[in-house]
């Protein structure tokens, strides 16, 4: 039994750490030649302990996708926090009570939004206005430019926010067929938010536009006009984003390790003990018939895992169990009680669920919401 099995009883995260730091250092050096801020997403670690590895790397300041999240980071040493979703305004208090101790950095697309803030905040904080660039979840078309000026007008009758500008997230970057889909898309953001900078450049002293969404912050090197980029899911990766072109296979740094827990020799199927509990039952579809494909398998190592196995995919999962489809070979390779490795499709939502990792060097680390 190698180091890591025997610390290995359940479905485990495992996390390596070394690709994780090279991760990190990567998308660095993107920024600084893009010669932009690097704000990265803490959603997809969700860890104080992964966090202090970007800050022993210089980095200062962070986004998060809760109040929740803004108050963990928060009681760990940082300071500069972007709550990068719509502000819920129920979150009143904890909101007045970080932005009491930090620079809390809210995200607003409407009037009631801004009223509700005016009369109910008691200390300053940044504002962004959040713009849709086509993902059509929320925020305010680029165009929208009288919207954004009903905005911007009553952010400066208010004493407690200051105006900082626009941010957005390209999600529909994961809809894209390929890497020419993903610049075809970066380039017309890019352009939207320039206009919409260059209207409001006199109206919002130092302006500043924050974009994030991996798969651009990972293929592209131009993004003039941008002061800051927030990717968050590029310090692990994962299958979508392999598929996507974002990354190599060897720069995803997380896998699940799981038992196989029965074998049908009938239908050269593994059922593993790995569910949607455990990797959530986001999937990809493989081909063009629309086979669904919930994580592409590997095998574990003495400190980590192999190159993604060919013959065999993880092709269903319910709520504990998971059914990996083999070839004859690939079968015959693994029996009750092995372990087998699994390549996450969405990394942020099995680290959500989770909740710890295990490194590859065999030490735990915990999360905001660790079951240690």
């Amino acid at each position: 039994m190698n180091k890591l099995d025997s610390k290995i009883i359940r479905p485990t995260l495992l996390l390596d750490k070394q690709k994780c730091m090279t991760n990190i250092e990567a998308m660095m050096a993107r920024a600084q030649r893009a010669n932009a801020r690097l704000r990265p997403h803490f959603k997809t670690h969700q860890s104080a302990e992964v966090g202090n590895w970007f800050k022993e790397k210089g980095v200062e300041n962070i986004a998060v996708s809760s109040m929740d999240m803004a108050e963990y980071f928060a009681n760990h040493g940082w300071k500069d926090i972007t709550v990068a979703i719509p502000v819920n305004v129920r979150e009143i208090d904890l909101i007045n009570d970080l932005a009491s101790k930090i620079q809390l950095n809210l995200v607003v697309e409407s009037r009631e939004a801004i009223l509700f803030l005016e009369s109910e905040l008691k200390h300053p904080v940044g504002i962004f206005i959040k713009v849709d660039t086509g993902y059509h979840r929320c925020g305010l078309p680029s165009e929208a430019i009288g919207s954004f000026r009903i905005l911007i007008d009553l952010m400066k009758e208010t004493e407690m926010m200051n105006c900082r500008g626009f941010l957005a997230h390209s999600g529909h970057n994961y809809n894209a067929k390929d890497q020419n889909d993903i610049h075809k898309n970066h380039s017309k953001t890019l352009l939207d938010l320039n206009e919409l900078k260059d209207v409001f450049r006199k109206e919002i002293p130092n302006i500043e536009v924050s974009l994030g969404d991996t798969p651009a912050c990972s293929i592209s090197e131009e993004f003039y006009g941008i002061d800051e980029l927030r990717p968050g899911n590029f310090v692990f990766y994962d299958i979508m984003q392999y598929v996507l072109g974002s990354c190599e296979e060897n720069e995803i740094a997380v896998a699940m390790a799981c038992p196989v827990i029965a074998r049908n020799i009938d239908r050269n199927e593994l059922v593993i003990h790995g569910g949607g509990v455990h990797f959530s039952k986001e999937f990809i579809e493989a081909d063009d018939e629309g086979t669904k494909l919930f994580g592409s398998l590997v095998r574990i190592t003495e400190n980590g895992w192999s190159e993604i196995l060919g013959g065999g995919f993880l092709a269903s999962i319910s709520q504990e169990h998971g059914i990996i489809r083999c070839s004859d070979d690939l079968f015959d390779q693994f029996t009750i009680g092995d372990l087998i490795g699994i390549l996450p499709v969405h990394s942020c939502m099995t680290v959500n669920l989770m909740k710890d990792y295990l490194t590859t060097e065999g030490n735990w680390i915990t999360t905001m919401n660790s079951k240690q």
